[in-house]
């Protein structure tokens, strides 16, 4: 039961994204980015496993520095779609990057 309230409140979070980017793309895209994610992953890992602040502290981290990656990826959509690319080349090249930068991430973590 638990999975499937986490994937309802997951769907429900990209939903108003997705709905509210119709209408007003950039606040579609800045509710997108907000950390509603993380904070519901540290509201599952908290529940999950109560009393290990390691297993806490070691997420925050990774969602710190994860950032980095995240905006190589929006940066290479940035440039891409300025460029007028159709979207299979931009998400192949924004994800290569990404990956990439997730690669160096758990390199140096």
């Amino acid at each position: 039961m638990q999975t499937v309230i986490k994937l309802a409140i997951t769907v429900a979070v990209i939903l108003t994204a997705v709905s509210i980017g119709k209408r007003h793309p950039s606040l579609g895209g800045l509710i997108a980015t907000m950390p509603l994610t993380s904070v519901i992953v540290l509201v599952w890992l908290h529940h999950d496993n109560a009393g290990k602040n390691e297993v806490m502290t070691a997420y925050a981290k990774g969602a710190f520095w994860g950032i980095i990656p995240s905006l190589l990826f929006f940066l290479v959509a940035f440039l891409c779609f300025s460029r007028e690319l159709p979207l299979p080349v931009v998400l192949c090249a924004s994800f290569g990057v990404w990956l990439v930068g997730a690669f160096i991430h758990q390199w140096l973590l």
